[in-house]
């Protein structure tokens, strides 16, 4: 069986046609004022992966899109994307990973091992009547997507990936860059046996800007599973650096367009990493990589963020 693990502007062009005014013609009366349409509001639903209860949020009406975070998030880091996307005609739907906010918190890091991940986002899928998806996700939500698009690409039709590289350029840089290896400290500390008991709501929102946002980010957090969230790092995260990193591997080829978005400033992730990642990557793909964000490169960078997934997505309609 296949080893799984985390080794973790585009516009569509718009044609705008001109009627002429006839010669002389009466001046034109002015346009009836319209109120601009409501946004479609959220809709909570569940999906059930093996007996785990899997909590996301829809808006619209469209093409499938599946959102999924990372640490430490939940599924309204997506609101400013949904908003977009739905506008522009897709139906977006925000997991709770297992272990966050109103999804379910099973115990055991064996729960948190890649193909139950997998299985996660296949079960949202299936919930909402459809056979494949558009795929958008960062941090944790982004190492699951490639693992989604190599091992189930029968679920996958366009996949959008933030922050994580490519397994493969993962485990290089885990071999080969000190900055990466200095970088993925705080992964190997999350490892260690207790760490949760270290971690806060008030603080795993400390990133969040917004003081209504923060709020919120607060309260969904201490509905989740600070053992949940280091399962992740345990069940998945490489465990050795330089020498003692995992050999290189053969990974499944991704038969999708990808779209990779990268903030430079991000210290978790080295940039790096996303050099080759075409080569792993049988269409088109395109990777963006913007100076002045972070590692929430989201909301570091959010107009461009979501202006570039809804042009280049349009793009491939």
């Amino acid at each position: 069986m296949r080893r799984l693990l985390l080794a973790g502007a585009f516009a569509a062009t718009t044609a705008l046609t001109f009627a002429a005014l006839p010669a002389q013609a009466a001046p034109a009366a002015a346009p009836a004022t319209h109120k601009a349409a409501a946004p479609a509001r959220f809709e909570d639903h569940y999906a059930v992966n093996d007996g785990v209860k899997i909590h996301y949020v829809t808006q619209g009406k469209g093409p499938l899109v599946v959102l999924v975070h990372g640490f430490p998030d939940y599924w309204a880091t997506w609101k400013p994307l949904m908003a977009t996307l739905s506008a522009a005609g897709y139906r977006t739907a925000a997991l709770d990973m297992r272990g966050y906010n109103l999804s379910d918190k099973p115990q055991g890091e064996a729960a948190y091992a890649m193909p139950n991940l997998i299985g996660d986002i296949a079960a949202v899928v299936k919930a909402e009547g459809q056979s494949n998806t558009i795929l958008i996700g960062h941090d944790w939500g982004a190492a699951i997507s490639w693992q989604v698009a190599m091992n189930r690409p029968d679920l996958v039709n366009r996949l959008v990936i933030m922050a994580v590289p490519h397994p493969a350029g993962m485990a290089r840089e885990m071999a080969t860059n000190k900055a990466q290896q200095e970088g993925s400290n705080y992964a190997r500390n999350f490892q260690k046996a207790g760490s949760e008991s270290k971690l806060t709501a008030e603080g795993l929102a400390g990133w969040v800007k917004d003081p209504k946002e923060k709020a919120a980010y607060v309260e969904a957090f201490k509905r989740s599973d600070f053992g949940a969230m280091m399962n992740y790092y345990r069940a998945n995260y490489p465990k050795g650096v330089g020498d003692t990193a995992a050999p290189p591997q053969t990974y499944p080829p991704i038969n999708v367009p990808v779209l990779v978005i990268h903030g430079m400033k991000d210290t978790a992730l080295n940039a790096a990493g996303h050099n080759g990642a075409w080569d792993h990557v049988t269409k088109d793909t395109t990777i963006l990589m913007i100076p002045t964000a972070g590692h929430f490169v989201q909301h570091d960078a959010q107009d461009l963020v979501d202006r570039t997934v809804k042009d280049w997505l349009n793009a491939r309609r």
